[in-house]
């Protein structure tokens, strides 16, 4: 299949059901530093992703994967915060915290 735009990316396309989800789901939280820290780091997945991929070039989108990468790790760490917090429980977690392994 030939990917000629960033919705055709199935990593992409993960990444924003992984913000869609962690907005839903923490759209009741009050700690508003702490969701809008998860909710910008969930979102600079798939913006990483997508800025790579226009790029047009694989050294720069190479270089943009290892930022989203990044990006994932800070949301795994956030999550586990969250649970300890009780902002989520624990499928929540299990469920979000396995989005952000690239494992497909």
């Amino acid at each position: 299949m030939l990917i000629e735009k960033i919705e055709d990316i199935k990593v992409w396309q993960k990444a924003k059901e992984l913000s869609v989800l962690i907005y839903k789901i923490l759209k009741d939280i009050n700690d508003y530093s702490f969701k809008n820290q998860i909710q910008r780091a969930s979102v600079s997945i798939m913006n990483n992703i997508a800025e790579g991929f226009e790029r047009k070039s694989k050294k720069e989108l190479s270089h943009f994967l290892y930022i989203a990468k990044g990006s994932a790790g800070e949301v795994r760490s956030m999550l586990a915060l969250a649970k300890e917090l009780l902002y989520i429980n624990e499928r929540e977690f299990e469920s979000l915290n396995e989005m952000t392994f690239n494992n497909n």
